[in-house]
């Protein structure tokens, strides 16, 4: 096997490995088929002809404690980017408030190694970060927000993300006990939520992270 490295994203030659070569290792983590057929998954190469559920089962021993939620009242399309960026940080969860369906496309299928959890409605997400014992951090470009490249996010904590478009429903940001706006410098109003949603998430990373853990 190979160091582990970043995944493959534009290469010109086929994605992913052939068939094991050699002699099968005897770790069960791995799967028996990919061995045999090749891995073509969108994988760091660590996680090479592993189990899938071998794979979540080592994410979750390296999980960060922030969360994301991203409220779905308008079908938003810009989930399956979030769900994307959100594994790829390796947070905890992610929660959908709203719709239960989303366009799954933009997951790019990294939604089969991340937690996800559905809440109806924002009194229930809350009650469920409540509980949780994590704050909410709304991020949004509202009067009265902190410059998110001034603030200290706090550790254990959910990033809340409105839809494109409307932002943050008024419920969300009266729940949340912090709310973030990114800095804008051109003309456009606001910054696409998938965007934004990346852009939190690495401002966690670098305040809490231990960076020595990343691929």
């Amino acid at each position: 096997m190979t160091e582990a490295g970043p995944t493959e994203w534009v290469a010109e030659h086929e994605v992913g490995v052939g068939p094991w070569p050699g002699e099968w290792p005897s770790d069960e983590r791995y799967d028996l088929e990919l061995l045999e057929q090749g891995d073509r998954r969108n994988v760091v190469d660590a996680y090479r002809y592993w189990r899938r559920e071998a794979i979540v089962s080592d994410v979750d021993s390296r999980r960060h404690p922030f969360h994301v939620a991203i409220e779905n009242f308008q079908h938003d399309h810009n989930i399956g980017t979030v769900v994307r960026t959100a594994n790829a940080f390796a947070a905890a969860a992610v929660h959908i408030v709203g719709r239960r369906r989303w366009n799954r496309r933009g997951a790019m299928v990294t939604d089969r190694y991340q937690h996800l959890h559905h809440h109806a409605t924002v009194g229930e997400f809350t009650a469920h970060a409540a509980e949780s014992g994590l704050a909410v951090v709304a991020v949004d470009n509202t009067p009265g927000a902190v410059r998110l490249e001034t603030a200290e996010l706090p550790r254990d904590c959910v990033l809340l993300f409105g839809q494109e478009g409307p932002g943050l429903s008024p419920e969300a940001q009266d729940a949340a006990a912090l709310v973030v706006s990114i800095a804008q410098f051109g003309t456009t109003r606001s910054i696409n939520a998938g965007v934004a949603a990346g852009i939190v998430m690495h401002t966690w990373v670098q305040q809490h992270a231990d960076l020595d853990r990343a691929w």
